[in-house]
């Protein structure tokens, strides 16, 4: 069957729908359903996304049919709206746009206007009797075509376009100096000059004059849009938002309709819902006498979809009608993109619209209350970054009188949240600075899809146009960004590198404080905190509990980071790191190093007793914040000199201070060296050597238990060995700690149950597991460390060539950093293998991981998937554990529920079949055996 690379759509015909944004593109599937279900959309066609790849894969060459299926197409646009592509009397003029699978907003080209030359434009004046509306649109085509398809500097267009409006514009309307002169004060005669300037920019760049035949100009222009494709931008907007997987764009072809056509015609951009709030209110921008990038680009600032409202009164209820249909037939908040040309709408984009973390929640919520969805399909439309956004700070209210005293300038609320930060005036500066460790804000007057590197790092952004449908703000509001648009009074100066409002000039460097709640800038950096979840956060979270089917812990080694798991949801402690507490006081410090630098047992015995009670403090903390849940308590893990100086001035005075000769401690951390730690000598390995290390642990861990016990506490102690790569090696560990807690437990008469496991992170540890699982009570996958053996990579240095393996433009290698995102081919091989042998041994063994792949949505699906009892990760990340694994859960369900839809229909259709597998039987054996009567499943003699 021969290969459709090209997709129509109109009112009476559409070859795609909503189901096909793969192949179409979000913008080609969404002009294809809306046409199906009878709104107004101009009549076009879809070039498919797998053209585009197919174009990368061919070196840049198109398929063999594909411009005959273009040429098909055309015709039949052209018959489906009466007008002849190229015609010069009446021109049938097209936008040619981009449209990926997944929402790149302004990542990707666009041309309007498209058809236009110099005999067309008059005719196009003729047509409509309006010949500066056909002039402004030529001028826009020449700059999109010229800028988009050619490469040519758009600042070139745009500064013609600035010195014609102050060298006439200004002078025949009188305008003084300070005043600002718009698009729309141009007239016919300006725009004449300025279209003859415009094509002399293209002639002194290109060195060819502005293409006059249209089908050339089409050609150029999907080129472009391919193009655009694998742009800086594009690709850099791929790797923030973590965009894999997906082949290419499509090309949106479709006829033109004018909202330039004068005070009656307009340009919008909308949202059914406000993407900010997640209210259920229509919200939006609209610009009278505009096309579709103005809005977008935030050159002026739009009015509000009220005010809309009450200029064309008969437009806006049209456009009300149709987010009512769209958001009862896409069942989600959508971003619509609409035209009014002569008091009459028309529909040009229907998508999922971006929202704020806030706004995911409450609208999720909002539409299960509604009827619209239900709850499992709420719970799989909220993200990972959704949940990390609920806690972005806010300005503390407290600091009433320093806000009042340091305000600056409002804006329009964009986005909200706060962020202070220097001031910067470009990406490149905002980049350099973030990498450097600085907090930025990006200051534009507006921005561009080359600014996206520069938005990504700064910590929010600021703009002098612009409305909330802007370039600036769809942007910002997909990574949950702080920022400020619209601030018309603020004054920019690139050069000078400052910004002013009147009289108060702010300058590179210095710094500012955005709030996007409200719109206002003030100087300075004002003291931020972190707000309370809304009450839809909590609701959600309610149902996510109630379907997950694994356990969430934390990594907590302090009893504040116990308590904040618990208030984020975490059901036990997954990990404490017993090291870290020896960190937390000079005198703990000192205590460990005495021990490190003993060598005699005694020595090191006595050092270790003035830890113990530090230990056993922290521990009782960390029980009674987890009271009546499990807490792993890892012992000691990292190698020893760790926690010794390495400089002759440390040296020195850590000598002073345990009274004994600096010789004595610069041998010891001599002896300590080792050439690769991480496989040296650490973990449990410390524990065979020097076995009083578990001795001092395990009593502060069981004391504390017992004290905690009896005092009413309800305690799960998990006594975990790191490391460990040997069932003996294990088993000498597990003998020695079980003959201290026992002889504790029964001298202090308490009723304590304690488990003892293992963590499996040596790859050796997984391949034997189930001789391991003989003698451990739980394993616990450390993730990180397995990565690493597993993977011959060390975290530590990974960060010199590990992009490059990540990067799809480079070597491609990994679709994620094995760090942040488990390797489930690979080290989840080893995973999956460990956990099968361990339960071949002993099926009820409990298996958790406790590395941060735990709190990573991806690799939590995983966990769940083969199995395992529960995932622990740092506090923060819990809720996204929580959401991941109620996640997993529905997916596992959805899945399953066609599998057993068709078991179920087999076994409907089996008591049919038996009967009449039966009824032949009978037949054949009626034949066989006249003498005999056969009854079924018996056999009887004829009397």
């Amino acid at each position: 069957m021969k290969r459709k690379f090209v997709y129509f759509f109109s009112k009476k015909q559409s070859d795609g729908n909503k189901e096909m944004k793969n192949l179409l593109g979000g913008k080609g599937a969404g002009l294809a359903e809306m046409a199906s279900i009878g709104l107004p959309v101009p009549a076009g066609f879809t070039i498919t996304t797998e053209v585009c790849d197919l174009f990368y894969k061919n070196d840049k060459h198109y398929p063999a049919g594909l411009e005959k299926e273009v040429d098909e197409n055309m015709r039949k646009l052209e018959k489906e709206v009466g007008k002849k592509f190229g015609d010069a009397n009446d021109p049938l003029l097209v936008s040619v746009r981009s449209g990926a699978p997944l929402s790149m907003p302004g990542m990707m080209e666009t041309i309007l206007n498209l058809g236009l030359n110099d005999r067309s434009v008059t005719g196009l004046a003729l047509k409509t009797g309006n010949r500066r509306f056909a002039l402004d649109a030529y001028r826009r085509f020449i700059m999109m075509y010229g800028s988009t398809a050619k490469g040519i500097d758009r600042e070139e267009f745009n500064h013609a376009f600035e010195a014609l409006k102050s060298q006439r514009t200004r002078q025949r309307l009188a305008l003084p100096s300070h005043a600002k002169v718009n698009d729309t004060d141009v007239d016919e005669s300006e725009l004449q000059l300025l279209v003859e300037e415009f094509k002399a920019i293209y002639k002194r760049n290109i060195g060819q004059d502005f293409p006059q035949d249209p089908r050339e100009q089409l050609w150029g222009s999907v080129d472009a849009v391919f193009g655009s494709w694998m742009a800086e931008k594009a690709v850099t907007y791929r790797r923030v938002e973590k965009i894999k997987g997906v082949v290419g764009t499509a090309v949106n072809v479709q006829q033109m309709v004018f909202g330039n056509m004068g005070p009656k015609s307009g340009t919008g951009v909308c949202f059914t819902r406000d993407p900010n709030s997640g209210e259920n209110t229509f919200y939006g921008d609209y610009l009278v006498n505009a096309q579709g990038e103005d809005v977008v680009a935030g050159i002026r600032t739009p009015i509000k979809l009220s005010d809309f409202e009450k200029a064309d009164p008969a437009s806006y209820k049209q456009l009300v009608d149709v987010r009512r249909t769209l958001e009862r037939h896409f069942k989600d908040m959508q971003d619509l993109e609409f035209t009014v040309e002569e008091g009459r709408l028309y529909m040009l984009q229907c998508r999922t619209g971006k929202r704020s973390p806030a706004a995911s929640f409450r609208i999720a919520v909002d539409m299960v209350a509604e009827g619209l969805i239900p709850r499992e399909q709420a719970i799989l439309r909220i993200k990972d970054k959704d949940i990390e956004g609920i806690f972005y700070p806010i300005i503390d209210p407290d600091q009433k009188e320093e806000m009042k005293k340091n305000f600056l300038v409002s804006g329009i609320d964009a986005v909200p949240g706060a962020a202070c930060g220097k001031v910067v005036f470009n990406a490149k500066d905002a980049e350099a600075a973030a990498a450097h460790g600085e907090k930025v804000i990006l200051v534009r007057k507006e921005t561009s899809p080359e600014d996206v590197g520069g938005m990504h790092a700064a910590q929010g952004i600021l703009t002098a146009t612009g409305g909330k449908t802007s370039h600036a703000a769809v942007v910002a509001r997909g990574w949950g960004k702080c920022c400020i648009v619209g601030c018309e009074k603020l004054n920019i100066n690139y050069e000078k590198g400052e910004l002013s409002v009147g009289d108060s000039v702010v300058r590179q460097g210095e710094e500012i404080t955005l709030n996007g709640s409200t719109g206002q800038v003030y100087r300075g950096a004002m003291r931020l905190i972190k707000p309370e979840p809304p009450a839809s956060f909590k609701t959600l979270m309610g149902w996510v509990d109630k379907i997950r089917a694994i356990r969430v812990r934390t990594n907590a080694d302090t009893p504040y980071d116990a308590a904040k798991g618990v208030e984020l949801g975490a059901e036990g402690i997954g990990l404490c790191r017993t090291e870290h507490m020896f960190f937390d006081t000079e005198e703990r410090r000192l205590a460990i190093q005495e021990m490190i630098v003993a060598d005699t047992l005694p020595g090191r015995v006595e050092a270790l007793a003035k830890l113990l009670p530090f230990q056993k403090e922290d521990f009782k903390g960390i029980f009674k914040a987890m009271d009546g849940f499990p807490v792993t308590i890892r012992l000691i893990d990292p190698p020893l000199h760790e926690f010794v100086p390495h400089t002759e001035e440390k040296q020195i005075q850590l000598a002073d201070q345990i009274g004994v000769p600096y010789e004595k401690v610069r041998l010891r951390v001599e002896q300590l060296h080792e050439a690769n730690p991480m496989l040296g000598h650490r973990g449990c390995r410390l524990c065979i050597t020097y076995p009083e290390i578990l001795d001092m642990q395990v009593r502060a861990v069981i004391e504390a238990a017992c004290e905690c016990a009896q005092a009413g506490v309800k305690v799960m102690p998990e006594i975990m060995i790191p490391l460990t790569i040997d069932k003996k090696e294990l088993a000498i560990l597990d003998q020695r700690t079980r003959q201290l807690a026992d002889a504790i437990i029964r001298e202090r008469g308490a009723r304590l149950r304690y488990l003892v496991g293992t963590m499996i992170e040596v790859p050796r540890a997984a391949l034997l597991a189930d001789q391991i699982a003989e003698v451990a009570e739980f394993f616990s996958f450390g993730t990180n460390d397995l990565t690493q053996m597993t993977m011959g990579i060390s975290r530590d240095d990974a960060g010199k060539f590990l992009p490059d393996y990540v990067d799809e433009k480079k070597a491609g290698v990994f679709a994620d950093d094995p760090f942040q995102s488990l390797d489930q081919d690979g080290v989840g091989m080893l995973v999956r293998m460990g956990i099968e042998k361990g339960r071949r041994t002993k099926p009820g063994l409990k298996i958790g991981i406790c590395g941060e792949h735990g709190g990573e949505a991806k690799s939590v699906e995983f966990c769940c998937r083969v199995g395992m009892n529960y995932v622990s990760c740092s506090p923060f990340r819990v809720p996204i554990a929580r959401l991941a694994a109620a996640q997993a859960e529905i997916k596992r369900k959805q899945a399953s529920a066609p599998a057993k839809a068709k078991k179920g229909a087999v076994k409907k259709a089996k008591p049919a079949k038996i009967k009449a597998t039966a009824k032949k039987i009978r037949k054949t054996a009626k034949k066989q055996f006249p003498k005999r009567k056969i009854v079924r499943g018996k056999k009887t003699k004829k009397r």
